[in-house]
């Protein structure tokens, strides 16, 4: 029998292309979220939906690559269903349940089939499937103090409580141990009562006194919109408040829910909060290992900003220059120089990744400066980083009371023709510069009065 030969070798190595391509992209939030907390919340709808399955196994890749998972649910539709059931009636205050000792029954039931659920569901281990030889354990208990939330706006709610402690160290005892943790909106007194909680409450609070890395919301909508409808990827702290303040009552009813509380856990320190849709396959991954995701992602400063670069700096600005480097367009820096020169750098970050730099060389006894390795990551060069970095570095020449500054390109003198620069001759160089003018690249000089 002959051997068998791959009929489509083209189609083959367009999917092999794109999927190492991905993967490569996705490296450095693998290295990054390896032993970082999640806390990853959902509500009873999303275990009840035939799309759970898929969400299972999203939470089993986070697993496998050493995320430490804590999973809390809600579970307010099984709660419905059950009290229809019973024929007892639902009541609500200020948007929370109101929990007499008949309703925590139901309560008490609903939330223990769910949790069940769950921890079948991350049970699994069949073959040729992406649990197949997961073996995760899980772990659930009475993580939660509570207290009861008595009166509010003259209602009493009862069995309704909030959160009173977190216990922290059991928590990371099971995460240490590979466990993924597994919380229910209930909690305990010291006295033996069970309290009715908010599911945004719990995950809240963990999130925070957990320290954890990043608050993940599954919800209804994609994320939050703005007054254009328009997907908002990235928000800070105060932008979310300024936008709630402004839109209040015509945001989609689950940012209003959760946005508040993705606020409040970044302001007290996690990292990064995000609301996503629970509708999209994926969603999970997508929006924890691309560059722009798929929800809105809130943290408590904005993501991108400049700074001084360091020598830990420079395998980021060596990925971000080497692709130009190789097409001609900057001059060639090898580490060495790099590290050696490394004060002279600024760079832009976006999320804890370097999208951007360049660099200043200054002549002091000619009062000039150069301008150069001004690069930016192509996914980033539409949004003004360009601009940003160079307006750094001028500012850092007038601090050296530098006269002019000058540039050498070789394809880019459009762009900073239309920012200030003029044309400039080799002889308007620094002497020291033009020693080293390189007349084989041909460079064009230009040069911008500070």
């Amino acid at each position: 029998m002959p051997p068998t030969v791959n009929a489509a070798p083209a189609a083959h190595s367009a999917t092999t292309r794109a999927f190492v391509q991905w993967i490569r992209l996705a490296a450095p939030y693998i290295h990054a979220f390896r032993g970082k907390t999640f806390v990853i919340a959902f509500g009873g709808e999303v275990v009840a939906d035939d799309t759970f399955l898929g969400i299972i196994h999203d939470l089993n890749l986070l697993h496998s690559l050493g995320v430490h998972l804590v999973v809390v649910h809600g579970s307010r539709p099984q709660i419905e269903a059950i009290l229809t059931q019973q024929d007892i009636e639902s009541r609500y205050a200020s948007g929370l349940r109101v929990t007499d000792a008949e309703t925590m029954d139901c309560v008490l039931e609903a939330s223990g089939q769910v949790r069940s659920r769950i921890e079948a569901l991350l049970s699994l281990g069949i073959a040729n499937s992406p649990m197949a030889g997961a073996r995760i354990r899980v772990s659930s208990g009475n993580f939660i103090t509570a207290k009861p939330m008595g009166v509010v706006d003259g209602v009493d709610m009862m069995l309704t409580g909030e959160v009173r402690r977190v216990d922290t160290d059991a928590i990371h005892q099971r995460l240490d141990d590979g466990d993924i943790v597994l919380i229910s909106p209930l909690g305990y007194s010291p006295t033996g009562e069970i309290f009715n909680l908010s599911l945004e409450e719990v995950a809240t609070q963990v999130a925070v006194r957990l320290n954890a890395h990043k608050l993940v919301f599954l919800m209804d909508t994609e994320g939050v919109r703005n007054g254009r409808r328009q997907l908002l990827t990235e928000l800070s702290t105060k932008d979310a408040d300024a936008l709630l303040a402004a839109n209040r009552g015509k945001l989609a009813a689950d940012v209003q829910h959760y946005l508040p509380c993705a606020v409040r856990a970044c302001d007290n320190g996690v990292k990064r909060a995000h609301l996503i849709s629970r509708h999209l396959d994926g969603a999970l991954l997508l929006e924890m290992f691309t560059r722009d995701g798929v929800g809105t992602m809130v943290a408590a400063t904005a993501l991108a900003h400049l700074r001084s670069a360091t020598i830990d700096d420079v395998g980021g600005i060596i990925a971000i220059i080497e692709p130009l480097e190789e097409q001609g367009v900057l001059v060639r820096r090898s580490r060495e120089r790099l590290e050696m020169e490394i004060e002279r750098f600024v760079v832009a970050e976006h999320d804890g990744v370097i999208i951007g730099c360049a660099a200043l060389y200054a002549f002091p006894e000619d009062k000039v400066g150069e301008l150069a390795a001004l690069a930016v990551h192509p996914d980033f060069r539409r949004e003004g980083y360009g601009e940003a970095l160079m307006a750094e570095v001028e500012a850092r020449a007038r601090k050296l009371k530098l006269a002019h500054l000058f540039v050498l390109t070789t394809r880019t003198s459009q762009w900073f023709l239309e920012r200030g620069f003029h044309t400039a001759t080799i002889g308007d160089l620094p002497l020291q510069k033009q020693a080293l003018y390189n007349y084989q690249r041909k460079s064009q000089v230009y040069r911008k009065t500070m």
